[in-house]
């Protein structure tokens, strides 16, 4: 425990699990706490359920525990004690002493019902004592039904049961005698009413009987219906600041439920809620599908997030990546950064020029600085990294060129170099935001001298689609057209503008083609 998960799903019934399910497909991290109290335990069996059609409830809900594991999500044994904000998540606290971090909460605890005060009545709850024609209706059809009148909708719930039974008895116990139209309508469906207060149960070798009445009558039924006051398991969502509103069947309250949208959502940003505790009439089907549809939306909601996110970090990531703190950090990190070979696009492009004055920008750890002077030039090697111009510094030194090579500490943004000053600029590789990257090029174009040549080597943004892994900061990749199309053409003559190919390798070590984009331009 101690973790922080995208979703936490508080309540492992049908709508729990199947919002589990979703979201760790999703490749979210999950967890699902269950106190394992399902409401429907007492029924022996799941209906209207397509294709479950008929399973027992505790083995519907093994199968989907199964599932949700196979794909990654994690399940505790426990209540939810307490659960407050905690930054932009929730903080809970669990019976035992741990605690847990959520980004989101999936509430899915259910409800609870509760039955009249009828001795005997509780403990044939879900066997014979049933409340739902679709849910036990098949079961008891054309048996001898009950009907415990509880309110005033007892009339309707005995009408709804005479399609599934011929033989329904509308049981009065505290309720007053239906006036002369109703019991029109149930004489006409052939509905007795029995007056009189229900006293107990009766049940013979673990079988339900019937029911003795105050008075000692025994009426025999072979099943009970009662409508049960439906109360939300919702103390944790309370505390939250979520309260259940009332639900009404016409005039008459049957219970409470949390609100939410028809995603789940709730007016608490980041709570969503499904199954009955959203709504109090769901079946196990019904539910499952609202856990799936919550489990869509938190998806989702989660997605703008780690977007907006991402959007944050990438700014402060282009902001800083190519700044001389980053790139300090990035040599110090490491004895080498580079090969200590020279760039293969500045070997192939002035190998057969006359040696003069270079300018090398972004010299980094000197390999392009030491093979110019090598071959005569004799070099400015400028950086914005010392870390990076003391190791250049003693490269050229074992190399016997540091007489050729002048070392420079600064930001050509800053302090451009001179107009006109150089035979050769070469810049491998110099990657900036686009204004920048203009500004720049267009003054080291401007420090090349009449007969110079300009050489700029990039990324080009082809590499993004292969595995390389480049960095994906796409505005700073350029093609060499780019480049070239910055250049009046009365003052350049531009020798070449390509994406050339070579071979690299992946993060996988397999074999893969990029491409630099390479421009070379010649001063007129």
């Amino acid at each position: 425990m101690n973790e922080t998960y995208d979703v936490v799903v508080v309540g492992g019934g049908a709508a729990g699990l199947s919002g589990a399910l979703a979201l760790s497909r999703a490749r979210r991290s999950v967890l699902v706490i269950d106190s394992g109290e399902p409401r429907n335990a007492p029924a022996d069996q799941v209906h209207n359920y397509l294709g479950r059609e008929g399973t027992p409830p505790g083995e519907l809900l093994a199968v989907g525990r199964a599932e949700v594991s196979e794909y990654g999500g994690q399940f505790h044994t426990g209540r939810v004690e307490a659960a407050t904000r905690d930054d932009d998540g929730f903080r809970l606290s669990l019976d035992g002493g741990e605690s847990v971090r959520a980004r989101r909460l999936l509430v899915t605890t259910g409800l609870t019902d509760e039955l009249p005060d009828v001795p005997g009545l509780a403990q044939r709850w879900g066997r014979d004592v049933l409340h739902c024609p679709y849910c036990h209706g098949w079961e008891v059809r054309d048996r001898r039904i009950g009907v415990l009148a509880t309110g005033p909708l007892a009339v309707h719930q005995a009408e709804m049961w005479r399609q599934w039974s011929p033989d329904v008895l509308l049981l009065l116990h505290d309720a007053p005698a239906p006036d002369a139209e109703t019991a029109e309508r149930l004489a006409a469906r052939g509905i007795a009413v029995v007056p009189g207060p229900v006293a107990e149960v009766e049940v013979t070798d673990d079988t339900l009987t019937g029911v003795r009445l105050a008075d000692g009558r025994v009426v025999a039924l072979d099943a009970i219906v009662v409508a049960t006051r439906l109360t939300p398991r919702a103390g944790l969502l309370v505390g939250l600041g979520l309260a259940p509103e009332e639900v009404t069947m016409g005039e008459h309250v049957i219970g409470a439920q949390i609100p939410a949208d028809a995603t789940g959502a709730t007016t608490v940003e980041g709570v969503w809620v499904a199954g009955n505790l959203a709504d109090l009439r769901a079946q196990v089907i019904t539910s499952a599908g609202a856990g799936l549809n919550a489990a869509a939306a938190i998806n989702a909601d989660l997605i703008a997030a780690d977007t907006r996110d991402a959007v944050a970090a990438y700014r402060q990531l282009v902001a800083t990546t190519f700044e001389e703190p980053a790139w300090e950090e990035r040599y110090q990190a490491r004895p080498s950064v580079w090969s200590g070979r020279p760039n293969p696009q500045l070997v192939a492009e002035v190998a057969d020029l006359t040696p003069g004055r270079a300018l090398d920008v972004g010299s980094g750890e000197g390999a392009d600085a030491v093979w110019l002077a090598e071959r005569g030039w004799r070099v400015t090697a400028v950086d914005i990294s010392t870390t990076a111009l003391d190791r250049a510094a003693a490269h050229a030194e074992s190399a016997g060129v540091a007489d050729r090579i002048e070392f420079l500490h600064a930001d050509l943004r800053d302090k451009p170099p001179t107009d006109e000053a150089y035979d050769l600029v070469s810049a491998q590789f110099m990657h900036l935001p686009p204004v920048q990257r203009r500004e720049l090029f267009a003054r080291l174009a401007a420090a090349v001298a009449p007969g110079g040549v300009l050489l700029i080597v990039g990324h080009d943004p082809s590499d993004l689609w292969t595995s390389a892994r480049r960095m994906h900061m796409p505005d700073m990749m350029y093609t060499a057209q780019d480049v070239a199309a910055d250049l009046d053409p009365a003052h350049w003559e531009v020798l070449a503008a390509q994406a050339r190919p070579r071979q690299a390798t992946d993060v996988n070590g397999q074999e893969t083609t990029i491409h630099d984009a390479v421009l070379v331009a010649r001063r007129r």
